[in-house]
């Protein structure tokens, strides 16, 4: 499909901004032993909650971390550990999410600077939640880029519903089709169609060019091949 004259781009975070497997994969492999405390039937039963190849040590395509909620992910966890207060799990997890090793996709600042030269406004939308968001964009260096940030927690909405895409576009005065929907994720790029909005998919997540594509409008090695999309 022809590029149409976009005004805005909104990003996912994980698996877009940051690469997955090299952000998240280890970030569970460390917390998978901390909650465990030692215990190998906790282990696996934390793997099995969340889908996580122990031997491999990466999520499963089908993970629920990959693209759900924090909410639902506490869910996974609190079941695994037999623990009925989930508000006290979905709190735990935020406060390790915000120790997570970020593994940026590609050099941010020097690529969102570009972008911003260009005149484009720039949004984060997350299934994470928002403080988490903020959290990692500073620890990254480059929160000031962005014009938009909000999790599922932000009053909006989560992906795959269109609502905070929407909340994007409203939010500057943007016309949904001059938008474009990054991510690596088929909710990602759902809900960027169902917000009328362009999708664009990257290949830093857990899904590959096969899943996305038919969501997608086009197809990325990551974000760093942003700019050339735009000028071909």
């Amino acid at each position: 499909m022809p590029v149409t004259k976009l005004d805005g781009l909104l990003f996912d975070k994980d698996g877009t901004l940051f690469d997955f497997h090299a952000t998240w994969s280890v970030w569970a492999s460390e917390l998978i032993v901390t909650l465990s405390e030692g215990d190998p039937a906790v282990a696996q039963a934390l793997s099995r909650g969340l889908d996580f190849d122990l031997e491999t040590g990466q999520f499963r395509p089908g993970s629920p971390a990959i693209a759900s909620p924090n909410r639902y992910v506490a869910e996974c966890v609190a079941g695994a550990l037999g623990r009925s207060d989930v508000d006290a799990v979905e709190d735990l997890l935020d406060y390790h999410a915000q120790q997570a090793p970020l593994a940026p996709a590609v050099p941010l600042a020097p690529l969102l600077e570009g972008l911003k030269v260009q005149g484009l406004v720039l949004g984060v939308m997350t299934n994470d939640s928002e403080a988490t968001a903020h959290a990692h964009l500073r620890a990254a260096g480059v929160d000031g880029f962005f014009d938009f940030v909000a999790g599922f927690d932000s009053g909006f909405g989560a992906k795959p519903d269109p609502g905070p895409l929407l909340a994007f576009a409203r939010a500057h005065g943007l016309a949904p089709g001059r938008v474009a929907m990054v991510g690596d994720s088929t909710h990602d790029l759902v809900a960027g169609r169902a917000a009328g909005m362009q999708t664009l998919a990257v290949l830093t997540g857990a899904a590959g060019a096969g899943e996305l594509a038919p969501f997608a409008d086009h197809v990325l090695a990551h974000i760093g091949d942003i700019p050339g999309w735009l000028s071909a």
